[in-house]
């Protein structure tokens, strides 16, 4: 079973940059990690996911519209972390950031939810104006 862990979150200024961490288990066979956010009232939704697999799309990469150019996926294969770098942050990126994985194989819509089977407590991110 994978097991997630994510740390990192923190209050900022409109602005400002906070990188948040999501450590997994040893000796997962995850294909594709990801960061999802919810805010108080509204639904969860995909913010940015990488492809962790061991195969050809190894390192591919979707974001939300809202933090093209602003937020970085990225993957540590020898520490099997994954990372968020935000980076111009928004009052309106304030939420609960979850860490999520998928396991199964083939294609899916990257940035939905109920396509990941695992799941971390979450890490507050808090953006101030």
């Amino acid at each position: 079973q994978v097991q997630l862990v994510e740390s990192g979150g923190g209050s900022v200024q409109a602005g400002g940059s906070l990188r948040l961490s999501c450590a997994a288990s040893e000796y997962t066979a995850q294909s594709w990690m990801g960061w999802f956010r919810q805010a108080p009232g509204k639904e969860r939704e995909g913010v940015a996911v990488i492809c962790t697999g061991r195969v050809l799309g190894r390192g591919a990469t979707y974001y939300v519209d809202s933090v093209k150019g602003r937020f970085t996926v990225s993957h540590d294969n020898a520490k099997n972390t994954m990372y968020l770098q935000m980076n111009s942050l928004k009052p309106e990126d304030t939420a609960m950031y979850y860490c999520a994985a998928r396991v199964r194989g083939g294609s899916f819509s990257y940035l939905q939810p109920s396509s990941y089977d695992y799941w971390g407590q979450g890490t507050q991110v808090t953006v101030s104006s």
